[in-house]
């Protein structure tokens, strides 16, 4: 299986429900380090997984619509608890949605899978891989 990864980054402001989460259960923000690696068992016709340029361009557009957010008020998350391992699945499946619809170019579209690593420190990240 071959692999590329690009890298862009996100910060956001959330507090979490729970007393698992302790004092984080008070907003609270965090930066996140965010990878998207797109897999496919052959290489293309151009004998590379995917253009690197239209990766990062849409990894960047997809972090952007959480960038600077305060997730606690986004519609999208009412109710939910945004963990790295919930925000990890948002951002792949937003970045599968591009895929289907062509932005990451036609060749995409024979990407085997997808996955995406929110990176919370140096110590601790947490992942989402999923089928394209």
């Amino acid at each position: 299986m071959f692999s590329i990864t690009v890298r862009d980054h996100i910060m956001i402001a959330h507090s979490f429900r729970g007393d698992v989460f302790g004092p984080a259960q008070r907003l609270h923000g965090a930066t996140f380090l965010v990878d998207a690696t797109f897999r496919r068992e052959q290489l293309d016709e151009d004998d590379i997984v995917v253009d690197i340029g239209l990766a990062a361009r849409e990894l960047g557009s997809v972090v952007s619509e959480l960038n600077y957010r305060n997730l606690d008020n986004e519609p999208d998350f009412a109710g939910v608890n945004t963990s790295t391992e919930f925000l990890a699945k948002v951002v792949a499946d937003r970045l599968a949605e591009r895929v289907h619809k062509g932005g990451l170019g036609e060749a995409a579209r024979g990407l085997a899978g997808l996955t995406v690593t929110l990176h919370e420190s140096h110590v601790a990240w947490a992942s989402y891989e999923r089928a394209l």
